[in-house]
C-alpha cells in the first residue's frame, strides 16, 4: 500500500491534482466552522443529541448544520435538485431523451437545471430550518432582516459547496459532493472519540468492546456489498461479413447487489423529516384540534421503536423503486438483441428481459435489507452496548467505504492510462 501511495504522488499531474482537492476541502472546513450570529451553542448541542434525524441532515449537509455555519445546508439542496430532476426523467420524455440520447451537450443542460432548481431549494429550507431553530430556542429573536440576510448567506454557502463539488468532479478523482460529505465525516471524527474518552467507563469495557466489533463488522459488510455482483453470462453470435469473423465471443453483464448505493436512505430521510417539522409548527396552535394532532405526530415520530421501523421500511421500499429508476431490463435486452447477444439458455427479446427483471428483485432484497440495517444501526448498537454517543452511524460508514473505493479505484484507472502511454 505504501508502495502505491509513493507511486501516486511520483506523477505530478496526480499529485497536483490530490492537493487541489485536498485544498478545496480545507476551504470548506474553514466555511463550515464560521458560525450565524446568535445561536445558542448548549441548547443546539443538546437539539441534535435528542434528534436521529436532523444528526443524519447534518451528516448530509457535511457538519454544517451542527455548528450552524455560512454553509448549514451543506450541499443537501443540490442532492435534492438531483434526485428531483432523476424522478422527472421518468415522467418527461423529453429530460429522458435530454439526459440519455444527447450527449455531453444534454447532460450539460440537465445540469445547469438541476443548478437553477438548487437555488430555490437551498432559500426554501434555509427558511424552514431557520424558523424549526428558533421555535427550539436554539435561535434568539430575528428581525426580517436578520432573516433575510441568513437566508441569502446560506442560499449563497450552499451555491458556494456546489462550485466546489464541480471542481473536485473535474479532477477525475471521486464524486465532489460525495467527497464534501465525506470531509464532513471524517471531520466529526475526532470531537466524537474525545466525547467517548470524556464518558468512558471502567464498568462498560465489554460494551465499547462490542461497539468495536461490530463496526469493524460493519465495514467489512459495507465493502463486501459495495463490491458485489451477480455476473450475468452474455454470448455474441458469429457473424461474417466479407472475409471477416465477428462475434463468437463470451462476455458477462455484471448485475451489483447494491444498485442504488445511498440514494434510498437520502430519500428515506426527506420522508421521515417531513411529518416531524411540519407538525413542530402547528404544536403551538390555537386550535386544540390541530395542536394536539401536531404533538401525537410529533411523539409518534420521536419515538424510537415506530421510527426505527418506518425508517427501516422505507429504504427497503425506495431501494426497489430507485433500482426500477437506474436498471431498465427491458432497454438492456432490446440492446442485446440490436448487437447481436443473448443469454445461454434464454431466448432474446422479452424473455431475456423477464429473466433480467427476476434476477434483480432478487439481488435488490439482500441489497434493499442490507440497506436497511445500516441505515437503523445506529439505534441497534445503543439498544445493545447502552452506549448513548455514537462514534460513527451506519449511513456515515456506508458513504464513507463507498467514497474511498470510489476514489482507489480512479486513481488506479489513472495510473493504469499512464503506464499504458509509458509502454
Amino acid at each position: 500500500m505504501i508502495d502505491k501511495i509513493m507511486q501516486v504522488f511520483r506523477v505530478k499531474e496526480l499529485r497536483n491534482k490530490i492537493l487541489f482537492i485536498l485544498g478545496l476541502l480545507v476551504v470548506f472546513r474553514l466555511a463550515a466552522n464560521i458560525p450565524l450570529p446568535g445561536v445558542d451553542t448548549a441548547q443546539l448541542r443538546s437539539f441534535f443529541d435528542a434528534n436521529q434525524l436532523f444528526g443524519l441532515l447534518n451528516m448530509f449537509s457535511g457538519g454544517g448544520l451542527s455548528n450552524i455555519s455560512i454553509v448549514l445546508l451543506g450541499v443537501g439542496p443540490y442532492i435534492t435538485a438531483s434526485i428531483i430532476m432523476q424522478l422527472l426523467t421518468m415522467i418527461v420524455p423529453r429530460l429522458e431523451q435530454l439526459y440519455k440520447e444527447e450527449g455531453e451537450a444534454g447532460r450539460q443542460k440537465f445540469n445547469m437545471w438541476t443548478r437553477w432548481i438548487t437555488v430555490p431549494l437551498a432559500a426554501m429550507q434555509t427558511f424552514a430550518m431557520i424558523s424549526l431553530l428558533r421555535s427550539q430556542q436554539v435561535l434568539g429573536e430575528l428581525s426580517s432582516f436578520d432573516m433575510f440576510a441568513i437566508v441569502v448567506v446560506a442560499t449563497a454557502g450552499t451555491v458556494f459547496l456546489m462550485w466546489l463539488g464541480e471542481l473536485i468532479t473535474e479532477k477525475g478523482i471521486g464524486n465532489g459532493v460525495s467527497l464534501i460529505i465525506f470531509a464532513g465525516i471524517v471531520a466529526s471524527l475526532p470531537s466524537a472519540f474525545s466525547r467517548l474518552a470524556a464518558t468512558f467507563n471502567s464498568a462498560d469495557f465489554f460494551s465499547y468492546l462490542l461497539f468495536t466489533v461490530i463496526g469493524l463488522a460493519t465495514i467489512a459488510g459495507v465493502v463486501l456489498v459495495n463490491e458485489g455482483q451477480r455476473n450475468i453470462p452474455i454470448s455474441y453470435a458469429k457473424r461474417i461479413r466479407g472475409n471477416k469473423t465477428l462475434g463468437g465471443t463470451s462476455t458477462h453483464l455484471p448485475l451489483r447487489v447494491n444498485q442504488a448505493g445511498v440514494i434510498p436512505i437520502i430519500f428515506a430521510i426527506s420522508i421521515m423529516l417531513f411529518p416531524g417539522v411540519i407538525a413542530s409548527f402547528f404544536v403551538n396552535s390555537q386550535y386544540q384540534v390541530l395542536a394536539n394532532s401536531a404533538q401525537f405526530v410529533s411523539q409518534l415520530f420521536q419515538n424510537q421503536i415506530f421510527y426505527g421501523v418506518a425508517y427501516f421500511v422505507m429504504v427497503v421500499l425506495f431501494t426497489y423503486f430507485y433500482t426500477a429508476v437506474v436498471f431498465d431490463p427491458y432497454k438492456i435486452s432490446d440492446n442485446l438483441q440490436k448487437q447481436g447477444g443473448y443469454i445461454p439458455g434464454i431466448r432474446p427479446g422479452e424473455s431475456t428481459a423477464l429473466y433480467l427483471n427476476k434476477i434483480i428483485n432478487r439481488i435488490t432484497l439482500s441489497g434493499s435489507l442490507f440497506l436497511g440495517l445500516i441505515a437503523v444501526l445506529p439505534l441497534v448498537v445503543q439498544g445493545i452496548t447502552n452506549i448513548a454517543t455514537m462514534t460513527i452511524g451506519g449511513t456515515s460508514i456506508l458513504i464513507a467505504v463507498s467514497v474511498v473505493i470510489e476514489m482507489i479505484k480512479q486513481i488506479e484507472s489513472q495510473m493504469v492510462m499512464r503506464d499504458y502511454e509509458g509502454f
